[in-house]
């Protein structure tokens, strides 16, 4: 099992990105696929999942509205599409597969990490 997370970079507040998350291994029929984010100084925390059975996404409280998971199950990708960004969706990101379930971003429900790749949102 293994990730591989790219399109991290540098934006403006309020402006856009799109991360994606390159699997092999297995498949989404599998493990689900989540979005975990590390700023500095403050814990890692999950952010989104996406699962394909049952077909179910999640989004922390703070970026709802404002991100879109998914999945392009052809290429074995997951993206993560933030839009609205704010300073403090700083942090870098990782993706992971995971156990489906509400439970998701427990450590515990963690499958293997992905490298994480940076986003910088500018004020």
């Amino acid at each position: 099992v293994q990730l591989q997370a790219s399109g991290g970079g540098l934006v403006q507040a309020g402006g856009s990105l799109r991360l994606a998350c390159a699997a092999s291994g297995f498949t989404f029929d599998e493990y689900a696929i989540g979005w975990f984010r590390q700023a500095p100084g403050k814990e890692r925390e999950g952010v989104s999942c996406i699962s394909s059975r049952p077909a179910r996404t999640y989004y922390a409280d703070s970026v709802k509205g404002r991100f879109t998971i998914s999945t392009d199950n052809a290429k074995n990708t997951a993206y993560l599409r933030m839009n609205s960004l704010k300073p403090e969706d700083t942090a870098v990101y990782y993706c992971a597969a995971v156990l489906v379930g509400s439970s998701w971003y427990l450590n515990a429900n963690v499958v293997s990490w992905g490298q994480g790749t940076q986003v910088t949102v500018s004020s």
